[in-house]
């Protein structure tokens, strides 16, 4: 991204931190503690977690996108030292903490997915409720966009990325309209997509849009948010300190189902969380985009316990 996207992106990327409490809650920052955000967004979380382990508590801030990066670093500015703002995704977190000379941290925030400012701007081309370029790309400076990823799949893989990651069960005529759209040269932006789509599904019925599915198919397989994940889940047991508390944030059922496995399934990891914690009414009425969160949170087991066990 060019710097003058990223100051523009700065000043437009306002995102609602969600469930914020209740990560605060099972976080329980303290004085001296060393956290990661580790999809730093708007600064949301980082802010809470610096302002409850003052004076010296220190946050690893880590995003993909630039723009949020930009966004950030004005409104964590006031904390100085205490933030370190990267540049990467948090399927590299070993390293990126290890860089940053904080391999192990007291805590971890998640909040998964795609952020409100990245929906909102058109250009990000994430969605259909405003004409964009097809791209989707979390950041910007590498990897192929949307239509480049539509290009280079046969009809069938393209189906099958439909499937896996949207839960589109007419993945197949979907994929097969897209492909004749662009043969046809008629491929080109969101609106070009959606009209793909609509025409296998039909119009809008209630209150899900036909090209939800879809859209978040290609979002996903786009950035990798599958693998990013499940890297994120493998460096878990490394990079907490003994009884650090890992907090993720999933908006969708592929996510948190990863997540929920991935807990139960680790020796080093004790799940605090039966049920996963949603928003309340309260929350939902400023941030209505809450209401598919749900988060998760698990306590890294004292290693030498682990051993014993």
């Amino acid at each position: 991204m060019m710097a003058q996207d990223a100051a523009e992106g700065a000043g437009a990327f306002e995102h609602e931190t969600v469930l914020r409490d209740a990560t605060l809650g099972w976080l329980a920052p303290r004085p001296g503690g060393v956290y990661a955000d580790a999809t730093l967004g708007g600064g949301g979380h980082a802010a809470a977690i610096l302002d409850a382990s003052a004076p010296d508590g220190r946050v690893v801030g880590l995003d993909r996108d630039e723009a949020a990066l930009a966004a950030a670093r004005a409104r964590l500015a006031g904390y100085g030292e205490r933030v370190t703002f990267v540049h990467g995704a948090f399927g590299e977190l070993r390293a990126i903490l290890a860089r940053a000379g904080a391999p192990r941290v007291d805590g971890l925030v998640a909040d998964l997915g795609v952020s409100s400012p990245q929906l909102d701007r058109a250009e990000r081309g994430f969605s259909f409720r405003a004409d964009g370029p097809l791209d989707m790309r979390m950041d910007r400076t590498r990897g192929e966009t949307a239509l480049e990823l539509i290009e280079r799949l046969d009809e069938r893989a393209l189906a099958d990325v439909i499937y896996q990651l949207g839960e589109e069960r007419r993945s197949r005529p979907i994929a097969r309209s897209i492909k004749r759209a662009l043969a046809d040269d008629a491929l080109r932006t969101t609106d070009d997509l959606r009209r793909a789509i609509v025409r296998v599904l039909g119009p809008k019925r209630g209150r899900v849009d036909p090209a939800t599915r879809t859209f978040q198919a290609l979002r996903i397989a786009v950035n990798d948010e599958l693998g990013q994940l499940d890297a994120l889940l493998d460096a878990l047991p490394d990079v907490l300190e003994d009884g650090g508390v890992a907090v993720v944030i999933a908006f969708h059922s592929l996510e948190d189902r990863r997540v929920k496995q991935r807990f139960r399934a680790e020796p080093a990891l004790e799940v605090l969380t039966k049920r996963p914690m949603v928003a309340a009414p309260e929350e939902l009425e400023q941030n209505p985009r809450a209401r598919s969160a749900k988060l998760r949170a698990a306590r890294r087991v004292p290693r030498a316990e682990e051993v014993r066990a």
